[in-house]
């Protein structure tokens, strides 16, 4: 039987009976869908935001089930029930959505926290007036503990105006959101015995009644919030539902947001955008190295209209006023490029955050060709790259944080006098709200070939001071970096033996393999040595240098001999003795360019020495 001969029906279903059909099993996934939570923070953010405002999102599939399932099927990470129930339905399509949903509603993410910010419950500054997500990115510290401490503290988490997401949960958690409430608000109440406590409880008592009023709202909005579904009767073959479920996820083309504008802007002054984007490649040629130009051209074009550079403030530019800023868009986006690779930053694959580029380009209005204030426009903005690949900053609502950033540098740059007490008024430059990375959050970096901001931010360091191949000792370039691989240190298979994980970004380093032959468990000089091929030790004591590998690091790591709890016990000292190392050195050159600064490769390492040396010596002391 044909796709077309199939009958499908569409139905609504809140997300507190999706919660509820998750909650008994009565709902699993095909096993041949992707196992795990496939979306990022950013994705789950999105998602989440849409709920909480209640708007549109496109319909899930689900293939009911009556009797024997046609798939081997899994229940929903993190979600297995205590009591399995019976089987009702697949769901072929849809699965980011309620795994991500499932798990914010339990918190139980482990890199993450998701809270929603109120505003009206915050009292710092520079902050977006709508409710939104906030995601909290989570790490452990040396102590095993979950960091920052204070998400774990209610009280803490109302001085910024953050609920847990959790309290959101559509079942009855009474207790739970009570005991919330209770911890967060109880510093606030007055003591009986205080003056005018009569009126300051009345206030207290009014603050608790806003707060669980706001709860409330969002609590009902989120049970009652529609996630649609289009079901497959119990009927439909294995076959076409398999097809159904590829159809629905590679078949689809919606318009674009820059689709929609190319149209305004012939609409509004009869030229085709469409022909101006063709052009830039030309004039702009490594700008697209970044992102997708069309990308670049509506979020620079939205901050040059002092616009959100987002959907939202994209489509509320004026489009006229688009094309009359063209060489400013092109001049902008060439001098973003060459900024970029001067930093060490060479294609989006290495972007430690895409949040950056149209500020940049954008700033560059105000930034001449030449001269002192030139070198010291370009301080400024080296102050606001690596303060974004090493603050928490652009984890969250990084559209309105760029737009608030760009509007402080824009500030500072119309006046040529500005100082160095002046650059606080720069969000992601104050180090009290926003303070740079530390060497714990450096040790627990992820792998840098994924989309993380902190670990692509520690591959773009070693990259700035030049990050020389082991094999051919070229500097690193856009030109280099595209035949380089992302290489172990400690090699995989050697930390794998003891069930130590590798993939972390000190532990990475971008190299020319020589050979593609499989190489088993080796030590990390020996594994470097076959991989690379090189011949001459003096020469990669250097390379390794330029990435901030100590050689000597390396050289004492030896492990043929070593078996057992015996392998598992010195490896897991050098390892750790490693990370933390490379972490130090890593601080050095992150505090120096954090603050505009251009450290030489010489001089970072002879800090690096100094610092271990005062170490020693308190020790000692």
């Amino acid at each position: 039987m044909s796709v077309m001969q199939q009958s499908s029906e569409a139905q609504d279903r809140t997300l507190g009976l999706w919660f509820q059909t998750i909650q008994q099993g009565a709902l699993k996934l095909p096993r041949f869908q992707r196992d795990g939570d496939a979306w990022d923070r950013g994705r789950v953010t999105s998602f989440l935001n849409t709920i909480i405002h209640n708007l549109p999102v496109g319909v899930t599939l689900a293939l009911e089930v009556a009797g024997e399932e046609k798939f081997d099927s899994r229940y929903m990470q993190t979600a297995e029930p205590a009591v399995p129930g019976p089987v009702t339905q697949h769901l072929l399509d849809g699965q980011q959505r309620l795994t991500s949903f499932w798990r914010a509603m339990h918190n139980n993410f482990e890199k993450e926290t998701y809270f929603v910010h109120l505003p009206e419950f915050d009292g710092r500054t520079d902050l977006d007036g709508e409710v939104q997500i906030h995601c909290e990115g989570r790490s452990l510290d040396k102590n095993g503990l979950r960091k920052p401490r204070w998400v774990e503290e209610p009280a803490l988490c109302l001085e910024r105006g953050l609920i847990p997401v959790s309290l959101l949960r559509p079942e009855d958690i009474g207790p739970e959101l009570e005991a919330w409430l209770k911890a967060a608000t109880h510093h606030r109440k007055p003591r009986e015995d205080e003056e005018g406590a009569y009126a300051k409880f009345e206030a207290f008592t009014a603050f608790q009644d806003r707060l669980k009023t706001q709860i409330s709202l969002l609590r009902e909005r989120v049970k009652f919030f529609n996630l649609p579904y289009l079901s497959l009767p119990a009927v439909t073959e294995k076959a076409v539902a398999l097809q159904v479920f590829i159809n629905m996820n590679t078949n689809s083309k919606p318009l674009s947001v820059f689709d929609i504008i190319v149209a305004e802007v012939e609409s509004a002054v009869g030229e085709p955008l469409h022909e101006l984007e063709a052009n830039l490649h030309e004039t702009c040629p490594h700008a697209s190295r970044y992102a997708e130009l069309r990308d670049l051209i509506l979020s620079t074009s939205a901050l040059l209209q002092d616009k959100l550079p987002n959907n939202r403030g994209m489509m509320d530019m004026d489009k006229a006023v688009l094309f009359k800023n063209w060489s400013k868009l092109e001049r902008g986006l060439e001098r973003m490029a060459t900024f970029l690779a001067g930093q060490g930053v060479f294609d989006k694959q290495r972007l430690p955050t895409s949040s950056v580029l149209a500020v940049i380009a954008a700033c560059y209005e105000f930034i001449p060709d030449d001269g002192d204030f030139a070198a010291k426009a370009e301080r400024l903005l080296r102050r606001y790259l690596w303060s974004a690949f090493f603050t928490s900053r652009y984890e969250n609502s990084a559209a309105s944080r760029a737009f608030n950033d760009f509007k402080a540098i824009k500030a500072l740059l119309r006046d040529e006098s500005f100082a160095e007490e002046n650059l606080e008024t720069v969000p992601v430059l104050n180090r009290v709200d926003y303070p740079l990375s530390d060497a714990d959050s450096l040790v627990a970096a992820g792998w840098p070939k994924a989309a993380g901001i902190e670990a692509r931010g520690i591959l773009a360091v070693g990259n700035y001071f030049g990050a020389f191949d082991f094999a051919d000792d070229k500097k690193a370039s856009f030109e280099s970096l595209q035949k380089r691989e992302y290489h172990h240190v400690f090699p995989d298979a050697l930390l794998g033996e003891v069930g130590i994980p590798s993939s972390l970004a000190l532990n990475c380093a971008l190299i020319t393999w020589k050979t593609n032959r499989a190489i088993g468990r080796k030590d990390p000089i020996a594994y470097l040595q076959e991989r690379v091929e090189w011949a001459d030790e003096t020469a990669i004591k250097g390379r390794l240098r330029s990435h901030l590998i100590s050689y000597d690091q390396l050289s004492k790591a030896h492990y043929a001999q070593l078996g057992g709890d015996a392998l598992e016990v010195m490896l897991s000292t050098d390892f750790n003795t490693f990370l933390r190392d490379r972490a130090d050195l890593m601080m050095v050159a992150i505090e120096e360019l954090a603050a505009g600064g251009k450290p030489s490769l010489d001089a970072v390492w002879a800090t690096h020495f100094n610092n271990q040396k005062l170490v020693g010596e308190r020790v000692d002391a």
